[in-house]
């Protein structure tokens, strides 16, 4: 057994023992590292009860694709737009086991998950890389929503071509990985865009499951990201090892209501946290996977807005943002999957990235875990279509939310407001700026007009009550 010691990170490995001592406890915060779900079962947040909101992006291939000094360079985007987690693949989709990443090398020794590629000396293997990039993340604040492997490598569906894992290495590899990670800032992300199709399926992702919780004695919260359009809960809501729930929504059409997954996982019992992990991507072309799919017609920043403000209404605890050139860190040296058109780099300041910055920015400013999704609140507004209006509020009546997407009017029930006068402001999702609207007693019913109207003119209400 040797030591590896990584100088750019801090960070000692102790190779095939117990431990490996991570980025966070160097950290003036041990709290980074420690997630939980929040006593209301809707949330998450640190273990000193700080809320965590889950502003997640998906970069599956940030690992297998990036060096060091680009995986620096989005890092550093993505903790400046206000990201919290990174979503990225160790056992990568696009030919992870295979293709070797940005330094020559491969994870598995003959694709064998029983036997990582691990090789003692100086920052020169997979491994390390890994590790490089879990405490770069650390340094700047980003939990690594982590995907122990794509879900080509376990899954039956294509006949199982692909498959590498078994029910006896899923839970080895699991409890690897997760000994080797185990003080590093880690969400636990099984799945991997696929489904539960048949029994065997089940055992080797519970096999895994099983593996991560011995491996890090139930340090990281764990979820499970299923292929779209999906639910993680349709399979494992009932699973202990299960934290909080997963949905894609997934890329078919325009206005596709993402709400209504959010919304079925929340009327679930027992009660466990839900988030859209892989909505519609900005600049993927609408609808990729269907018959008769245009390329050149792309979902944008109005597409990727809807979806994450329709999530958050209907109480998701959190979002995810997708781009279709930065997921699978796509450069013109490659071929591009999905008919990715600009460079990752480039497609990194795509508009729909920092306005989901503005999503998080709009609930910290306020005690959001007291909101919960209030239909009887809104009495009057579209309830279908791409125009459908939701709305949060606090049970105490101190606080309220309204999503407009398209502009369109819509009346509130003011007197839930249970205070004598409430505050009215505008906010703008495209800008992330706020204008006051007025002050009003809070009696009978309000009608409220958005300042502009029609796609790409969404706007959200605030409402405070006010003594």
């Amino acid at each position: 057994m040797k030591n590896l010691v990584s100088a750019a990170c801090g960070l000692v490995v102790l190779f095939f023992g117990t431990a490996r001592v991570g980025i966070a406890q160097e950290q003036a915060d041990p709290n980074l590292t420690r997630l939980q779900v929040s006593p209301s079962g809707r949330w998450l947040q640190y273990s000193d009860g700080r809320p965590f909101f889950y502003l997640g992006d998906t970069a599956w291939e940030l690992f297998h694709r990036l060096d060091r000094q680009e995986a620096d360079r989005y890092l550093d985007d993505r903790a400046a737009k206000g990201f919290t987690v990174i979503q990225a693949v160790v056992l990568a989709e696009r030919d992870g086991l295979g293709t070797a990443n940005a330094y020559g090398h491969t994870p598995l020794v003959d694709k064998d998950p029983a036997r990582p590629d691990v090789r003692p000396g100086n920052n020169d293997d997979y491994w390390d890389h890994v590790d490089y990039v879990v405490g770069a993340a650390a340094k700047r604040g980003l939990v690594i929503g982590m995907l122990p492997t794509w879900g080509s490598h376990w899954s039956s569906l294509g006949g199982g071509k692909s498959r590498v894992f078994d029910v006896d290495n899923a839970r080895e590899y699991g409890r690897w990985i997760a000994a080797r990670y185990s003080t590093d800032p880690i969400i636990w992300i099984l799945g991997g865009d696929r489904n539960i199709y048949n029994d065997q399926d089940r055992q080797i992702v519970e096999s895994m499951a099983q593996g991560l919780r011995e491996g890090d004695q139930g340090h990281h919260l764990i979820t499970f990201h299923p292929r779209g359009p999906g639910r993680s809960s349709d399979y494992f809501h009932n699973a202990s090892w299960l934290d909080f729930n997963m949905v894609q929504s997934s890329h078919a059409a325009r206005d596709h209501d993402n709400g209504r997954f959010i919304r079925h996982d929340y009327e679930l019992r027992p009660v466990k946290p839900t988030l859209d992990g892989e909505p519609r991507y900005e600049r993927i072309p609408v609808g990729f996977y269907l018959k008769g799919m245009n390329p050149d017609d792309r979902f944008d920043d109005n597409d990727v807005r809807q979806a994450a403000w329709w999530a958050m209404m209907s109480g998701a605890c959190g979002h995810t943002y997708g781009n279709n050139s930065v997921w699978q860190m796509w450069s013109t040296d490659v071929s591009p999957a999905i008919h990715a058109d600009v460079p990752w780099h480039q497609a990194l300041d795509d508009p729909g990235a920092a306005q989901m910055g503005w999503v998080r920015k709009l609930f910290e400013q306020y005690d959001y875990q007291t909101l919960r999704p209030d239909r009887e609140f809104i009495v009057d507004a579209p309830k279908h279509g791409g125009a459908h209006v939701r709305g949060m509020r606090s049970d105490d009546g101190a606080l309220a939310m309204v999503y407009s997407p398209q502009g369109e009017p819509f009346m509130i029930d003011v007197s839930l407001m249970r205070q004598p006068r409430t505050r009215a402001s505008w906010y703008d999702p495209r800008t992330g700026q706020s204008q006051a609207l007025h002050t009003m007693d809070s009696v009978a019913f309000q009608t409220f007009t958005p300042p502009s109207r029609g796609r790409g003119n969404d706007w959200v209400l605030v409402l405070e009550s006010v003594k």
